[in-house]
């Protein structure tokens, strides 16, 4: 009985180990937030070559609804700290005058 436990043990490893063997590594890929961070990242650090790696990540209507996405968070993060309505924090961080 041990006999053949070890014996479907040792099988099972050797696939395992065959199967690890074939594997390659992923690739990994960027979700579109991750894009948008780096990017809009990038953009505020006036670096272009991290703007077009970060834009390379994912399809450009991905990344536009991404850094939508990104402003829209900052812009309500930034009211909720100062007390202030979005519109205001959002005129005010593009300099224009209040509404």
């Amino acid at each position: 009985m041990f006999g053949r436990l070890r014996e479907i043990w040792h099988r099972k490893a050797a696939v395992a180990a065959e199967g690890a063997e074939v594997r390659r590594p992923e690739k990994r890929t960027h979700n579109l937030f991750e894009a948008a961070a780096a990017y809009v990242s990038a953009c505020a650090e006036d670096d272009q070559e991290q703007i077009d790696e970060a834009a390379a990540w994912v399809s450009p209507e991905a990344l536009s609804f991404g850094v939508n996405e990104l402003a829209c968070r900052a812009v309500i993060a930034l009211a909720r700290e100062r007390d202030e309505s979005p519109r205001t924090v959002a005129r005010t961080l593009l300099g224009l005058p209040a509404a």
